[in-house]
C-alpha cells in the first residue's frame, strides 16, 4: 500500500476494544477458524493495557496465517484517532479495508527491532519519492520531522528553507542538515533512534513481566 512491501505471514489488527466490537471481532476468528497461540486472552482489560492477543488461523486459503490483535500502539494516539486519519484501498474480491495512515504506521515502527527502524525509512523515502520531494506544508513538514537519511533532510531542508526552520523547532537535528553538516546530521539520527528504542524498552517492560506472570501462573 504504501510502497515498502515486506513479506510476512503476520497480518496485524489495532481494533476499538469495546464489547459489540470483540464480539464482532470473535465472529470473523471462528469463520478463519483461528485458535490463540500465546496469551492473554482477548479481552478488553488486556487490550486496554497494551497488551495484543495472537492467533493462528486454521481455515482453508489462509492456514498457517498469523492474527495479531491491539487496542493501541505505542507510539500512537487512541484507536479514535486513528481512525478518523485511516486510509481506505479497495480489494478485489473483498471490498473496502480500512488501513492505518502511513503516518501512524511510521510512530508505531519505532520499537528496539532493527527492521523495523529499516521498514520506517523506507516508507518515508518512498513518500518523498513518489512526490519528488514536493507537497503541501504539512506534508513537508511530516517528512521534514520523519525522515531518516541524512542526504533526504539536506535535500528537504534546502528545497523548503522555510519549512525546515520551522520544523528544527520540533526536531532540532535539523539545524546541522540546513547547515549541510552530514557528518554531525548522522551522529544525532542514531542518538535520536538510540533514544526511541530505549522509549520502547521502557514501555513494553512492565508488560512483559505481567506476561511472565501470566506465564507461571498457567504453569501451577
Amino acid at each position: 500500500m504504501y510502497g515498502a512491501a515486506e513479506f510476512s505471514r503476520d497480518s496485524d489488527f489495532v481494533v476499538l476494544a469495546e464489547p459489540a466490537n470483540l464480539e464482532a471481532l470473535k465472529r470473523a476468528l471462528k469463520v478463519l477458524k483461528a485458535v490463540p497461540v500465546y496469551f492473554p486472552d482477548l479481552s478488553i482489560e488486556y487490550l486496554a493495557k497494551g497488551h495484543a492477543s495472537h492467533f493462528r488461523c486454521r481455515a482453508r486459503g489462509v492456514a498457517g496465517l498469523r492474527v495479531d490483535v491491539m487496542g493501541r500502539l505505542k507510539g500512537c494516539e487512541p484507536f479514535n484517532r486513528l481512525w478518523v486519519r485511516r486510509s481506505r484501498v479497495r480489494v478485489p474480491g473483498a471490498g473496502s479495508v480500512d488501513i492505518i495512515s502511513l503516518a501512524d504506521l511510521v510512530d508505531s515502527k519505532k520499537t528496539q527491532r532493527d527492521k523495523d527502524w529499516l521498514m520506517l525509512t523506507r516508507l518515508v523515502e518512498n513518500d518523498v519519492f513518489i512526490s519528488n520531494g514536493r507537497g503541501n506544508p504539512s506534508k513537508v513538514f511530516w517528512w521534514l520531522t520523519q525522515a531518516r537519511l541524512p542526504e533526504t533532510l539536506v535535500s528537504l531542508s534546502a528545497e523548503h528553507p522555510a519549512q525546515a526552520k520551522k520544523a528544527a523547532a520540533a526536531r532540532p537535528l535539523l539545524r546541522e542538515a540546513i547547515r549541510g553538516n552530514v557528518g554531525r546530521l548522522s551522529a544525532l539520527l542514531k542518538k535520536e533512534e538510540a533514544a526511541e528504542r530505549a522509549s520502547d524498552f521502557k514501555y513494553w517492560t512492565p508488560l512483559k513481566k505481567e506476561l511472565e506472570k501470566m506465564r507461571l501462573g498457567r504453569k501451577r
